[in-house]
Order: structure tokens, then C-alpha cells, then sequence
């Protein structure tokens, strides 16, 4: 089976050919956008039949949540017309396709938890085009739609590293907490997107570490694992503004996984524990 992993040198594309190697697919071409421009329908039609892919890993994508708001049409180009492209190479490769969304489909603003029968009503370009994104995906029979939150890995920036880094150069730090939601370590992630391709269990799926916190909570976790001591000041979202609309409840149900026999992902504060130790953090 030939994998084609888009985003490479992002913290998901990273990971998953990674699982892919240790599962020893001998065949796994990860591509970022120095190797193909997904915004060139042309060039992607042809990479892909040059290539003949059996699955193709979609995890490229524009992720500047508020750069987005400024930068709408390299936004819509990159996660509309690029995930259009590789679904209609796909097609013509009859590959299976993964297509890696977000919470912030979401509008955030109900009770509970999402569930993948919920409407997405997204508040932001990015949830726009990551939406928008989706509709282009189920053009495939063969697809899977992988929602995720809060993302940390090893290969690039997220939350933790941030918190890492304002931990060792202040010695108060505020953080929001009355936006709630769970975090997801790329590396267990990877391991289910892998489980996934091994199947024709195609649907759209919610996939994030077990458990639900708020940002607040996920800071003082970090800390408490690490040596940083550090004054930790929960504040309001109203206190902290952004230009692009966050999801003030980002939980989503994983009932999907659990009707498809799908393993579920380790705790959020077990992940923290291994990736601190994954990057070497005391």
C-alpha cells in the first residue's frame, strides 16, 4: 500500500509518517509544499498519477487561526481549492482519503458535547475554510474526516512549547480559562489515523486525547509536570481579545470511534507526561 502524507514538516504530517515507518509501510511519501503546490490543480493531478497513491493523508493546511482574518483568499486557497485538488486526484486513484478538520467547525457556543450529526457553524475564515474543506472531502466515498483540538507534537510550535518558554522568561502568567476543549498529542493521533487507513470504516470522526479541560487547566498541568515555578492567573477570553473567534466549548464526543471499534486516545494529562519526555523536559 503506497501512503502519500501531505504537511510533512508540520507536527501531524511529521508524526504520521513516522507511525507509518514503524508499522513498517515500505512505500510512504511525505510531501510538503516545496514538493507540490496543492493550489495547482494541474500539478496535483499529475503528481498524484505519476505517484499512485493507494491513501493520501491530508495533513497540510493554512492554521494561522488569526492571520485568516486578513489573509482570507490564501486561507480559502490552501484548506478549499488544495483539499478539492487532492480529492479529485484521489477519485481518480480511487486512493482512500484522510482529511484532518478542527473543532473550530464549531461555533462553540452549546452545551455538551459535539457530536458528528451536530451542525458545524463555524465563527472564524479558518473554521470557514476548514468547513468548507469537509464539503469537498465527502465528494469521496472513500474518506475519512478526522476532527482534532488543541494539537501539540514533536516537529513545530504549540502550546506547551509556548508555555514552556513564557515559563522560563516571566514570573506571572495569565491564561484563559472559560474556553474549554481537549488536547491531542499528534503522536497517539498518528496511531489511529493509521488504524484507520487499515480499514474501510470511512465517516467522519472526532479524535482527540480522552478528557476535557480549559486552557487554564492545561497550563498549570505543564507546569506541575515541569521544575518552572510560576504564578498562573486564570483570565477571561473578554480579557484576553483575539482577532479571530475562538470556540468557547470545543469538547466533541468520541461515541464514532467507539461504534467502529476504534481504540480511544490515552488521557490529555497522561499525553502531556510522555511529550515532556519525548522533548526532553524536566
Amino acid at each position: 500500500m503506497k501512503v502519500i502524507v501531505t504537511g510533512v514538516k508540520g507536527q501531524l504530517g511529521y508524526d504520521v509518517v513516522r507511525e507509518l515507518k514503524k508499522r513498517n509501510y515500505d512505500d510512504i511519501l511525505g510531501i510538503d509544499v516545496n514538493d507540490l503546490d496543492i493550489t495547482d490543480s494541474i500539478s496535483v493531478i499529475e503528481f498524484m498519477k505519476k505517484e499512485k497513491p493507494d491513501v493520501i493523508i491530508h495533513c497540510a493546511a493554512y492554521t494561522a487561526v488569526d492571520n485568516a482574518e486578513d489573509n482570507e483568499a490564501v486561507c480559502y486557497d490552501v484548506n478549499v481549492n488544495g483539499t478539492k485538488y487532492l480529492v479529485d486526484a484521489a477519485k481518480i486513484q480511487d486512493a482512500k482519503f484522510v482529511y484532518i478538520s478542527t473543532d473550530y467547525v464549531f461555533s462553540g457556543d452549546k452545551e455538551g458535547q459535539y457530536e458528528i450529526t451536530d451542525k458545524p457553524n463555524p465563527k472564524s475564515v479558518y473554521g470557514r475554510t476548514k468547513y468548507l474543506g469537509e464539503i469537498e472531502t465527502l465528494n469521496h466515498s472513500k474518506h475519512f474526516i478526522v476532527r482534532i483540538s488543541w494539537v501539540f507534537g514533536k516537529n513545530g510550535n504549540n502550546f506547551i512549547k509556548t508555555m514552556l518558554r513564557l515559563g522560563s522568561e516571566r514570573d506571572e502568567l495569565s491564561v484563559v480559562s472559560d474556553q474549554i476543549g481537549s488536547p491531542t498529542y499528534t503522536y497517539d493521533l498518528s496511531r489511529l489515523i493509521v488504524d484507520m487507513i487499515e480499514t474501510e470504516k470511512f465517516g467522519i470522526y472526532h479524535a482527540t486525547n480522552e478528557g476535557i479541560c480549559n486552557w487554564y487547566e492545561f497550563a498549570k498541568e505543564i507546569f506541575n509536570l515541569t521544575s518552572i515555578n510560576i504564578n498562573l492567573k486564570p483570565i477571561k477570553t473578554s480579557q484576553y481579545p483575539t482577532k479571530a473567534t475562538r470556540p468557547m466549548n470545543s469538547s466533541m464526543s468520541k461515541q464514532s470511534l467507539v461504534d467502529n471499534d476504534f481504540k480511544l486516545l490515552e488521557s490529555w494529562q497522561d499525553a502531556i507526561k510522555r511529550y515532556l519526555k519525548e522533548i526532553e523536559v524536566k
